[in-house]
């Protein structure tokens, strides 16, 4: 609520407050960036990227950096609440330096996502605990130009997602534990719970240590989590569709229409 009436719009951002919860989206702006690159007619797409990883092609012809560039920056701006579309705009990214037909046509693919997923965005539920849960992820050596990993994250309070971050690592990391144990994955959990320093551990730098010193003090609880129950695996690669839509799902996000969002004001008054 603002002080002059219910808040509606926030830097871009549409808020729709019903009984039931909260829905917060982009889906105006989505549409103004479709207009304005030329791509709200064209033929859309159910995935934002191909289940391939895009890497440096020194072969492939370049193309405009200006025009590349200004479709990057409004697809960063989308991603305040367009967690879906996060990692493939990561990815590109990376190459703006020098990028050509092949990053090109992959922006496109983002936007040809959007044409059918414009009003996608994060449903808040009213009835939700306050338990502090986090998903923590981490590729080994997935960048395929410099083999760096990529640390994904998400945190939860009850149903209601709060924060996410996706960060390519500052240094290769020289063996998945290493790459997980930054990231608080599988190997880490392993790591943290044991007190025995293994050898092969003993390299990672002393600062991701803190995770060990708080599980020992009770204050921090690790679980492993199967690749199946894995959310932040939406950060991790390009996925199907099924299971690209099963973990958009399960993050809290949703397409509402306005006939749904008042049916949904309807429904609980």
């Amino acid at each position: 609520m603002s002080m002059m009436s219910e808040l509606k719009f926030f830097l871009g951002l549409q808020v729709h407050q019903s009984p039931r919860g909260i829905f917060i989206s982009q889906s105006q702006y989505a549409i103004k960036l479709l207009r304005k690159h030329g791509l709200d007619e064209c033929v859309s797409m159910s995935t934002p990227m191909a289940t391939e990883r895009l890497d440096v092609d020194l072969q492939d012809t370049p193309t405009d950096q200006t025009t590349y560039r200004r479709m990057i920056g409004g697809l960063m701006y989308l991603t305040a609440s367009r967690l879906d579309i996060a990692y493939a705009t990561f990815l590109c990214v990376r190459y703006q330096a020098r990028p050509t037909v092949k990053h090109l046509k992959e922006v496109k693919r983002i936007f040809r996502y959007l044409r059918q997923s414009y009003n996608m965005g994060l449903w808040y539920p009213k009835d939700s605990g306050f338990e502090l849960i986090a998903y923590s992820y981490a590729d080994q050596a997935g960048c395929k130009d410099d083999c760096k990993s990529t640390s994904e994250g998400l945190q939860f309070l009850g149903e209601k997602l709060v924060s996410w971050s996706l960060k390519k690592h500052d240094c290769t990391a020289m063996s998945t534990a290493e790459a997980e144990y930054v990231s608080l994955h599988a190997v880490a959990i392993a790591i943290s719970c044991n007190p025995v320093q293994h050898s092969k551990t003993k390299h990672i730098d002393i600062q991701y240590h803190f995770i060990k010193e708080h599980v020992e003090k009770g204050t921090v609880e690790l679980y492993f989590v199967g690749t199946e129950y894995q959310l932040a695996d939406l950060f991790t690669k390009a996925l199907p569709k099924e299971r690209f839509e099963y973990l958009v799902h399960r993050i809290g996000m949703r397409c509402m229409t306005p006939t749904k969002l008042e049916s949904l004001t309807k429904l609980s008054s």
